[in-house]
């Protein structure tokens, strides 16, 4: 059963919309719902995804991490990713990464090794442990994401996919005027 948040008393929900409606006069009360609404959704799947890998020992940022690395094996693009490559393809920063892969290290799951083609750089490969523990825990986890998106039908999940690309699109294209107008 969804657990009840604030913003379902209508009560509270109208005050909320008038004192928000007091900062922008002209904002649809619909549009502050679907951001209320996105967020609590947001929240809560992001919270689901942790809690899947929570028996790992590891937060989902570190459990991307190894499944970069296993994905990168199993195509046979290569064995190793440097940290680089996979800051990139997890949308994180290069200390952030740094931070994942040391603790990661630490527990055993991946290793670190000089490039032999650049000495300069470090790739970074999963252990037999950190194989392990993606086997071990993909399943559930998978399991886990697609309960999230079960109520939908597959018509309902296009038109969401489709909805959520174009406002992704949008966002994306504002917040780069937004850097252009801030340079």
């Amino acid at each position: 059963m969804r657990q009840k948040n604030w913003m379902q008393n209508e009560d509270k929900r109208q005050k909320w919309m008038a004192f928000m409606q007091s900062f922008h006069p002209d904002i649809d009360p619909e549009t502050l719902h679907l951001m209320d609404e996105l967020g609590y959704v947001f929240r809560s799947i992001y919270h689901m995804r942790e809690r899947s890998v929570d028996e790992a020992g590891l937060s989902y940022a570190q459990y991307q991490v190894l499944m970069h690395l296993f994905f990168a094996e199993q195509i046979g693009q290569k064995g190793e990713l440097n940290p680089s490559e996979i800051s990139e393809r997890q949308g994180v920063s290069r200390n952030t990464m740094s931070a994942f892969i040391r603790n990661l290290e630490e527990e055993g799951l991946v290793e670190r090794r000089l490039d032999p083609h650049d000495r300069r750089r470090f790739n970074i490969s999963l252990t037999d442990g950190g194989r392990a523990v993606v086997g071990q825990h993909t399943r559930d986890h998978l399991s886990t994401v697609d309960r999230c998106f079960s109520t939908l039908t597959e018509d309902e999940r296009q038109t969401l996919s489709r909805l959520l690309q174009k406002l992704g699109a949008h966002v994306k294209a504002m917040s780069q005027d937004d850097c252009a107008v801030s340079a």
